[in-house]
């Protein structure tokens, strides 16, 4: 049994590691929980308000009203404990012939705003692919 004492102290080291291995953040938490999406959005939003592209498009909003939906929106798609009360995306752009550029100018924004709040790419990715799908949405044909 001389290679006793050296399994021993392999399966200790392999439950060691096991347990120090932390358990990987979720999403939301990735994104700082609520308080961390509310500093976001409020980030989100002086860009958007200081950006000459699109600036003009926000002139008539109720800027409350978009924050709070807007951490909604946010903290739904990153699995958050939150409901979206808001209008759907469809019938909140209906009308407002956004383009390309405006859409990109958004989400250039965004970006801007998940990097001053130290928000991982990864994570910013995971959000930027679920925002995707709204797209169609938001931009006129």
């Amino acid at each position: 049994m001389p290679n006793l004492p050296r399994t021993l102290a392999l399966v200790g080291a392999l439950l060691l590691a096991g347990c120090a291995t932390a358990p990987k953040a979720s999403l939301y938490q990735q994104f700082g929980g609520r308080p961390g999406i509310e500093a976001l959005v409020e980030e989100l939003l002086v860009r958007i308000l200081e950006d000459e592209r699109i600036n003009r498009g926000f002139a008539e909003v109720d800027i409350l009203n978009l924050n709070d939906r807007l951490v909604e929106q946010i903290c739904v798609e990153v699995g958050g404990p939150c409901t979206y009360t808001g209008r759907s995306m469809a019938e909140s752009h209906a009308g407002l012939a956004l383009g390309e550029a405006d859409f990109n100018a958004l989400v250039e924004d965004l970006v801007d705003a998940m990097d001053a709040r130290g928000i991982p790419r990864t994570a910013q990715n995971r959000l930027l692919q679920r925002l995707a799908r709204m797209h169609g949405d938001i931009v006129s044909p």
